[in-house]
């Protein structure tokens, strides 16, 4: 069987929907490719931030959006040892929404493949999985796909977009290098039950050697148990009475609730890894989120940053995908205008990172450094932090400018590249404000 359709998006993740929406939204023709027969899936980026929902509020989704079950999070902290603080304080943040909304992966799947089906141009379909690229010479034309009843289907394409997540089909078959950064934990992931004293905007708990992250879903926590990499197995082999005790130790107020984790099954292992593609395009081919640049799980950044790269790359292609024109030379721009706050986040995680090495060393109970609690005193870092999460180094926003009003597709180029530096200087000045547009 061959399908043609203008844009083939293989992967219904974040990055993935959020394209095909926007795409759709412009009457391009797109078919949106996803391998499972459904969203549900445990454990991925439940975490939406401000610069997101500021996306939904300027596509007049934001009330509908806000009323799926969530919770808010104005602030983060965390424990070391006994000494508490703040971290990040959202309550400032430039954007219509001041919090951080925790909602299930799976609802703001579904919520945005709903509102994308209004569009007649939008199909999604489900459990059809892609097993290589089409090609002709140097050129990507399309994907080979399996249906979940083994047939094969062909579906041509002007642009192929690579947004099926870290372990990319795509990435792999279209052979492009790949930057990988030494990332030195793993995260075990688990539900444990939670109550109504419970702190309610803590998420950080480090002490003994060890850290434990308690996002608050409700009725329960979505656990996270930072470990040395590649130590899961040890700590299986030490048993379930030990990790029971670990997670008491750290959490005293968890009491007997660590003893929910009855069996292995109840946790997942995620295996951290922080790498980019050196190049994110071939002529027919782009990828994006987490298959151009697979993110460490700090600060919850990745979900938002796939949603960025999808809302730029309809920015700068949609016009053009549209109008039936080439986009190979607009790729580049993509790639250009979203690689420096994938670096600059990066570059955060990857110091960030360094942290746990220190803590990892430890055995016994534990004490915040000096360091740590002068600058948790400093004016304004709290708001400062909260921006750098919440918004990134680089916001997008809904556009709708085609390249005709330039008169020129390199002079449209380079204004858009002109205007993503200017946006950056504005906003490292403290001069960002949701009605600005570049």
């Amino acid at each position: 069987m061959v399908v043609k359709t203008t844009v083939c998006i293989v992967g219904g993740g974040p990055a993935g929907v959020m394209a095909g929406f926007l795409l759709a939204r412009r009457g391009v023709r797109v078919i949106v490719l996803e391998k499972h027969r459904d969203f549900f899936r445990d454990f991925r980026g439940d975490t939406v931030h401000p610069s997101t929902l500021e996306l939904f509020y300027e596509l007049g989704l934001l009330d509908d959006f806000l009323k799926l079950p969530h919770q808010e999070l104005t602030s983060v902290g965390g424990v070391i040892g006994g000494y508490s603080f703040e971290a990040a304080n959202f309550r400032h943040v430039p954007t219509h929404c001041k919090f951080v909304a925790l909602m299930p992966q799976w609802d703001f799947l579904n919520f945005l493949t709903r509102e994308a089906r209004k569009f007649p141009t939008f199909d999604l379909r489900m459990e059809h999985e892609a097993v290589g690229l089409l090609r002709d010479g140097g050129q990507i034309t399309g994907v080979d796909v399996r249906t979940s009843t083994g047939d094969n289907v062909e579906i041509q394409a002007t642009l192929v977009l690579g947004c099926d997540g870290r372990h990319s089909v795509i990435r792999r078959a279209s052979q492009f290098d790949l930057k990988e950064y030494g990332v030195p934990i793993d995260v075990l992931w688990f539900r444990i039950s939670r109550m109504p004293h419970d702190p309610e905007q803590l998420l950080g708990n480090i002490n003994y050697g060890r850290v434990l992250i308690l996002i608050n879903r409700g009725d329960y926590f979505q656990a996270g148990f930072i470990v040395p990499k590649g130590s899961y197995e040890d700590i299986k082999r030490a048993g379930l009475d030990a990790f029971h005790e670990s997670l008491r130790r750290i959490a005293p107020f968890l009491g007997s609730r660590a003893e929910e984790i009855w069996d292995w099954s109840k946790v997942s292992v995620l295996t951290v890894q922080i790498n980019r593609l050196r190049r994110w395009w071939r002529p027919g081919l782009l990828c994006i989120g987490d298959a151009a640049h697979a993110m460490s799980p700090a600060g919850g950044v990745g979900i938002n940053l796939a949603i960025q790269d999808a809302v730029a790359t309809v920015n700068l292609l949609g016009d053009a995908l549209h109008d039936g024109r080439h986009v190979d030379d607009l790729l580049q721009c993509v790639q250009a205008r979203r690689e420096f706050p994938t670096r600059a986040t990066q570059f955060m995680q990857v110091n960030a990172h360094r942290v746990f090495k220190s803590v990892f060393r430890q055995t016994g109970p534990m004490e915040a450094p000096w360091q740590l609690k002068i600058a948790t005193q400093v004016p304004g870092i709290q708001r400062a932090l909260a921006r750098v999460v919440g918004i990134g180094f680089r916001p997008e926003h809904i556009e709708a400018v085609r390249p005709s009003q330039t008169g020129n597709g390199r002079l449209r180029r380079t204004a858009i590249l002109a205007g993503s530096v200017a946006g950056d200087i504005r906003l490292m000045l403290g001069r960002y404000n949701p009605g600005w547009r570049v």
